[in-house]
This record gives C-alpha cells, structure tokens and sequence, in this order.
C-alpha cells in the first residue's frame, strides 16, 4: 500500500502575463519591432489564446475575444488596404470600444495610421514582425500555454531513463537521490532531484527542475555535486514529460507488492492519470537495474506489448487445454534436436 500520494499538492496559477516580458524577453526570437511607444508596454495578458480579429474588422462583434492578442496576418491586412482610410477609420472607431492586451502585424507589413491611432489612444502596443501569421502563433501560444498552466512543487526526483520520464518519490532518505544518480553514471538524463516543479500543459504533466537549483544534487556524506559539470552537457535535459512514477517505500513485510503487474495502479496528478509503480527498498536490491526494466517495459507497453497480460493469456489457455483432457506438452521438443547442445 503506497504511504505517499500526489492528490493533495497545492495547485497554483498564474493569472497575468506581462506584455513587457514578452517583449524583453522573446523580441529577438520573434524578431518583433515596437511600433508604439515603450510606455504602451505595462498592460497584461490574461489568456493563452490568440484571436484573429477578420470578422470584427467586418462589423461582426458578437463574439469578438477582445481581451485576446489580435493578430492581423495578411489577409487581414490586405482587406484593410482594399478599404481605404475612410473605411478603416470606421472601422477602429467601432473597434475602440473594445480593448485588447497587444496587437500583432505579421508578415513584414506596417499598421495601417488609423490603428495606431486607436492603440494610442488606449495605450495599447502594437508589435510587427516579419514571421509569418502561424508560425509566430504557434511559438506565442507555447509560451503563453506554459506560462498559464497550473503547476506545483514536489519533493520528487524526476529523470529521463531511455527516453521515458520517470518521476521517483517516496519518503526522505528512501534513497532516491542515490537512485537517480547511479542512472546519470549509466547514461540516463537528470531533469531534477529533490524538487520538481511540475505544470499540466495540453494532456501532460511537464516536470523541469527548479530555477536556482537546476541540476545540482545533494548526497548524504558527500554535499551538493553539480551533475552537468561532472557528468557533461549530455547528462542532462531542462524537461520532461512525466509517463511512470516510481515510489520507492521501505520494505514492509504487512505490505503486498505487485508479482505479475496485471493489476496496473494509477497515481492522479492535476487530473493526469499516469502509471504508479510501488518498489520495495531492501539492501543489496538494485534498483538502478529495476528502474531500467520499469522503462523498457513502458516503452514495450507503449507500442503494444503487454508481456503480463500475454503470459496470463497464454497460461489460461493451457488451462483450459488441461482441462479438456489434452496433454500438457511443456517440454520444447527442439531441445532433442541434435543442434541443441552445440
């Protein structure tokens, strides 16, 4: 029975994203020019969406997601500038009444005057950018996405073992650091040890090490050691999906223990159903040599292949064979073969 649970962490969000980050921090990456004054940069982004504002610019405003960043690609545009000043003005006289976090020009082309002039007015920056209108909304929208996700802190160790995200938890002094690092030795990847920062984005739980720790660890007797110092660059990775959880309990001779992993356990972590597995801690266990069977056979899992349930499938049917009279053949009868033996 697991002693330790991840249903009670506390859950945390985010409710407002500075539009001066998003500019100090991605303009380069986005290659975005301020087109306003750098006063106009103090508003916030309160939602990951981006709208394109084609059919409110054509006086449909019903169900205009103003609060969103309006991104004007070129087909919008374009429609602006078959329309002439007149109309345009008319156009962000209605527009005005609404107002929005940040508007975006893509594809290498200026705002038309009249929208400068109504983001002036309300203060509202205008950025341009000579991406393209859905590439600069795929990378905007992952950024918005990961910052507005709700996230947690856990104490946790969190590594990459042949490409499945293994999250190892369970009681202080359990031996999970020593775990994690005896995995790195064996070229598996840190993500994090001890505390992992975790954030539910799309389907996921997104597991990263914390800002100021990163991929430092500390070992019992020995003190903080640096693990991309002393093991290299590949040692490592910033983050992980999260696919398997590992608790690791001392040993505890009233507690039953899975033998044939046909009865699959599921631990919930901000709605995410992922596999949990519960490993008793004896001395002389390897659990290193565990952790690397655990992923394997996640991986085999993954592309279908349930050895348990096969086993369990195959040994019925010998059963039910047994039953019905017939002999019980368990002996290869490609042992007699007279190459067997060489």
């Amino acid at each position: 029975m697991s002693a330790y649970s991840l249903k009670d962490i506390h859950v945390n969000c985010r409710e407002k994203y500075p539009v001066k980050n998003l500019w100090l921090k991605h303009k380069d990456f986005l290659r975005l020019e301020l087109c306003t004054g750098e006063d106009s940069l103090n508003g916030f982004i309160e939602e990951s969406g981006l709208h394109r504002p084609g059919l409110a610019m054509a006086g449909f405003t019903s169900v205009y997601s103003s609060h969103q960043i309006q991104v004007v690609g070129h087909t919008e545009w374009n429609y602006l500038e078959s329309l002439g000043s007149e109309k345009r003005r008319e156009i962000f006289s209605n527009l005005s009444q609404f107002h929005s976090p940040l508007w975006v020009i893509t594809h290498e082309q200026k705002p038309h005057q009249e929208l400068l002039d109504m983001c002036n007015a309300q203060g509202t920056p205008i950025f341009c950018t000579p991406l393209y209108t859905f590439e600069f909304a795929n990378i905007v929208q992952r950024i918005l996405e990961d910052f507005f996700a709700p996230y947690a802190v856990i104490h946790a160790s969190l590594v990459d073992v042949y490409g499945v995200g293994m999250l190892y938890i369970g009681e202080s002094n359990v031996g999970k650091s020593e775990c994690v690092l005896d995995l790195v030795e064996r070229g598996h990847r840190l993500v994090a040890d001890d505390v992992v920062h975790i954030s539910h984005i799309g389907n996921s739980i997104i597991g990263r090490a914390n800002p100021m720790v990163k991929h430092h660890m500390e070992i019992r007797g020995v003190g903080i050691i640096d693990i991309r110092s002393m093991f290299g660059i590949h040692a490592v990775r910033k983050t992980k999906k999260i696919e398997v959880i590992v608790e690791l309990q001392q040993w505890d001779r009233h507690t039953t223990y899975d033998r044939t992993g046909l009865s699959s356990s599921l631990e919930e972590i901000m709605g995410v159903k992922i596999p949990h597995i519960l490993i008793p801690v004896l001395p002389g266990k390897n659990l290193t040599v565990i952790s690397e069977v655990i992923a394997m056979n996640s991986l085999m899992k993954m592309d279908g292949m349930d050895t348990a349930s096969s086993f369990n499938e195959l040994l019925l049917r010998r059963i039910k064979e047994k039953a019905k009279g017939n002999k019980d053949d368990y002996m290869d009868d490609s042992i007699f073969n007279g190459n067997a033996y060489e």
